[in-house]
């Protein structure tokens, strides 16, 4: 059974709203078990299941502070969307592996997220604009 936009948008804001508060587990309790994460450009490629994902989330925790995500558009299908997002907040660590020193950082995201028939994130492929992310903090 497909689910409704309204489901969609509220397990993505649920993911978002775990992100924004550097909470792993929340994190790990919206993805389901065998979770298919893809961060383009991620050095381990895409990897599967919960345990797997999670050393994403610890480092991305640790570089990254006071994010918050403003989905600009959204786009929908059978148990999928794509969310078009800018974050906002300090880069205190090294975000993909560019020294942040704490400075402001703002760059835009690509989710194309599918849930399974429960509800839950069953896959997370995220483009990211490295760029923006390279002018501001080269």
């Amino acid at each position: 059974m497909a689910l409704t936009r309204a489901q969609m948008d509220a397990k993505l804001d649920e993911h978002f709203g775990f992100e924004a508060a550097d909470n792993v587990e929340g994190v790990m309790a919206t993805l389901t078990e065998g979770v298919e994460h893809d961060i383009v450009g991620w050095p381990t490629g895409p990897v599967h299941g919960r345990e797997a994902v999670r050393p994403f989330y610890e480092t991305l925790f640790a570089d990254l502070a006071d994010g918050k995500v403003e989905s600009r558009r959204r786009l929908y299908g059978d148990n999928f969307m794509v969310d078009d997002s800018t974050w906002r907040g300090r880069a205190p660590g090294r975000p993909f592996g560019i020294e942040g020193q704490g400075r402001p950082l703002e760059f835009r995201l690509l989710h194309v997220i599918e849930f399974s028939d429960a509800g839950d994130i069953a896959r997370e492929n995220v483009w990211i604009d490295l760029a923006a992310i390279q002018q501001q903090l080269a």
